[in-house]
């Protein structure tokens, strides 16, 4: 795995960036007589200082958005990322703020709590650009742990939003992809009077194409304190469960000449295709660039390039933003996919019984369990709890998970289907739901601990560890020659 040991310390100096603050003059100097010294030498100490240098010199040059004032009164451009509920309560994203002494702007892209008066009558959808003259506050109200919940989730704060001090009610951005398909999924599926169908549906619709207007408060804390919070967001599982419904549709491809290249580039193409659908939500675009590489890694049936895919495509992302390196959402994604290719395909070969209907429950449970089980320390130091109904129920929502979405997305690319695939679709999204509800209901179902950032290495060591004992106990093929 080359890649791997160029991400390594490329990723090092991202981390000393953050720590060491260095002249631009210092860290050139480095890079050429670093590279110098590998052309030379032939040494890989001077390689790994070279890259080292490299990863530091990428955040001098792609510096992270400065963050907006808290505390203090001026202009912020937000959109909303979803429609305000009946309390007044929305999510948005700050895209921008005004600084009152330079008078200049700043881009920017962090989230916030909006809170709205209903009885003043705004009119706010999910999507709407609002110019807003108010005062962005931290977070006081709560326990700490929700607070820190919070800012790991990427919030900053909240902020108040009056007919004082909207400014203006900017022109919304232009019909995409994205509204259109929540627009013919949302005509696909109906709008029923019955309130649990009216869940499911809404649940569909977030699960498919990223559209939460339909969520309220009570299923989506239903939802947060099972566990199952991920299922409500695109984000990697989703696009995950797209890639592999679109590969699987593509599989008579290579049956054709020359249909293995055909097959990979309409699997990468509709990949992309649902990620533009959805929303383009991060969490989606990390997977979609993740399993594009992954993809043209898996075609030769390698478990080692496979992980050189993996590290190919943190090393992209790194590239384009080494900020992504503390993002949480960026740690989740790479720590699940790297189990599910070290542990969790290994394990679903292992319970392969050549049955398919036994092997279509047995291989979403391997990979489901490996993920949830190689993420639960990172999300306990980020968040501070355990899930531990959330790693127990995992494997069973990845099937759940993967009917609701799939049949989401075939409601869309199949409308003579739709008779049979709404209500089948909807049963499951509400046994979903009502699963949900009763695990919320448990107390015992989320351990309130945090790990502290040396124990999570130490376990993400152990995990190294076991990983490569595993190799080094694998059985090597033998070829006899004939005497």
């Amino acid at each position: 795995m080359p890649l791997l040991k160029v991400l390594i310390p490329f990723a090092i100096g991202i981390a000393v960036a953050d720590r060491v603050a260095l002249p631009a003059w210092f860290v050139a100097a480095v890079l050429l007589v670093g590279g110098a010294a590998a052309l030379l030498t032939h040494r890989s100490r001077w390689l790994v200082l070279l890259l080292a240098a490299a990863g530091y010199g990428a955040t001098l040059l792609r510096p992270a958005p400065a963050a907006p004032p808290v505390g203090r009164r001026t202009v912020f451009e937000i959109r909303l990322t979803e429609a305000p509920d009946m309390r007044g309560n929305a999510e948005g994203v700050v895209t921008a703020w005004r600084d009152p002494a330079a008078e200049r702007w700043h881009a920017t892209r962090v989230r916030l709590r909006l809170h709205t008066n209903p009885q003043e009558g705004l009119r706010l959808e999910a999507g709407d650009r609002l110019l807003c003259h108010t005062v962005l506050r931290p977070f006081t109200g709560g326990s700490e742990s929700f607070r820190r919940l919070m800012r790991r989730r990427g919030f900053v704060g909240s902020c108040y939003l009056t007919e004082r001090s909207l400014v203006e009610h900017l022109p919304a951005l232009r019909r995409g992809l994205h509204r259109r398909a929540s627009e013919r999924l949302e005509e696909r599926i109906g709008t029923p009077r019955d309130s649990l169908r009216r869940d499911a549906a809404a649940v569909v619709r977030a699960m498919t194409v990223g559209d939460r207007r339909g969520l309220h408060p009570a299923l989506r804390d239903a939802y947060a304190r099972s566990g199952m919070a991920h299922l409500l967001a695109v984000s990697g599982l989703h696009t995950g469960i797209v890639y592999l419904l679109v590969a699987a549709l593509f599989a008579w491809l290579p049956l054709r000449h020359g249909g293995h290249r055909l097959r990979n580039l309409l699997v990468i193409a509709g990949l992309w295709l649902y990620v533009a659908a959805a929303g383009a939500a991060p969490g989606a675009v990390r997977a979609a660039v993740m399993c594009s590489i992954l993809q043209l890694g898996l075609a030769t049936s390698s478990p080692y390039r496979a992980m050189n895919a993996w590290a190919a495509a943190a090393l992209l992302m790194l590239l384009w933003r080494p900020a992504w390196l503390y993002d949480i959402s960026f740690r989740l994604s790479f720590v699940a996919v790297a189990a599910i290719l070290l542990w969790g395909v290994p394990l679903a070969r292992r319970l392969r019984t050549g049955r398919w209907y036994a092997d279509l429950v047995t291989q979403p449970l391997a990979i489901g369990l490996a993920a949830s089980l190689a993420t639960a320390p990172l999300v306990s130091h980020a968040f501070g709890i355990v899930p531990l109904a959330g790693i127990l129920l995992n494997p069973v929502v990845v099937l759940s998970g993967a009917l609701v979405t799939g049949g989401g997305v075939l409601l869309l690319l199949l409308p003579p289907l739709q008779g049979v695939l709404r209500p089948a679709t909807m049963q499951v999204a509400a046994w979903q739901n009502r699963l949900a509800e009763r695990v919320a209901a448990c107390d015992a179902g989320v351990l309130e601990t945090g790990l502290s950032a040396e124990a999570v290495a130490l376990l993400y060591l152990g995990f190294v560890a076991a990983t490569l004992a595993a190799w080094s106990f694998e059985r090597k093929k033998s070829v006899h020659l004939p005497a």
